[in-house]
């Protein structure tokens, strides 16, 4: 089956003032689309057919580029909308284990902000920001260029990501212009730490030792 372009789980003005319906509208349905779109073209008639997403990206450096860009395209995309919500923000409840997991790992909540801040602020260009659990079920900081993310075997940061930050200009350019910091700082007041927690919980099944 071909990949389909998911619906939103809100409404594009959901999450204004942080981020305005017309940067939803046109990310979503124009720029998600076309790598959905561009996704399906690029695996017709291939063995990758019917493949999950994450096992094409996996393996892409055995693939075309177009493959690589827009397979890219479309899981970041998809993982983009899914840790945002109108009810978000603040930070994760404290007997969520993604909260013991940034305190165990980053010292506090406040230095996990600070790096991953810095991460997206510092990725020259388009990109992308990561929070992954790593091969140790440990949680790690890291940013790919263009579409690239940590499941693919050409990045230096490999692991499961459980949170993505969107640093093209196309995610925040209408409303911030040249002030990604601003834009960086304002996505901290729509994470959705419910659904990170769960990535965080699916991607580390075996629990992790917090005492």
């Amino acid at each position: 089956m071909a990949f389909e372009l998911p619906s939103l789980p809100y409404a594009k003005d959901a999450l204004e003032p942080h981020i305005d319906a017309r940067t939803m509208e046109i990310h979503h349905g124009k720029h998600h689309a076309g790598y959905t779109k561009k996704l399906n073209a690029a695996i017709e008639g291939t063995d990758l057919e019917g493949k999950k997403i994450e096992d094409i990206l996996a393996n892409v450096s055995k693939h075309s580029g177009g493959v690589r860009n827009n397979g890219g395209g479309y899981y970041n995309h998809c993982l983009f909308w899914e840790v945002m919500s109108p009810d978000g923000g603040g930070e994760p409840s404290a007997t969520m284990n993604i909260s013991k997991a940034i305190n165990r790992d980053f010292g506090s909540f406040e230095n996990f902000k600070t790096e991953f801040a810095k991460a997206a602020g510092t990725r020259f260009g388009s990109g992308w920001a990561w929070l992954c659990v790593d091969k140790d079920d440990k949680l790690s900081i890291c940013s790919t260029p263009n579409q690239d993310n940590p499941l693919m075997d050409v990045v230096d940061c490999q692991g499961t990501p459980i949170l993505g930050l969107d640093v093209w200009e196309h995610a925040y350019y209408l409303n911030y212009q040249n002030r990604r910091p601003d834009y960086v700082q304002a996505f901290f007041n729509v994470v959705n730490w419910a659904v990170v927690s769960k990535k965080f919980n699916d991607a580390n099944p075996g629990g992790s030792d917090f005492s």
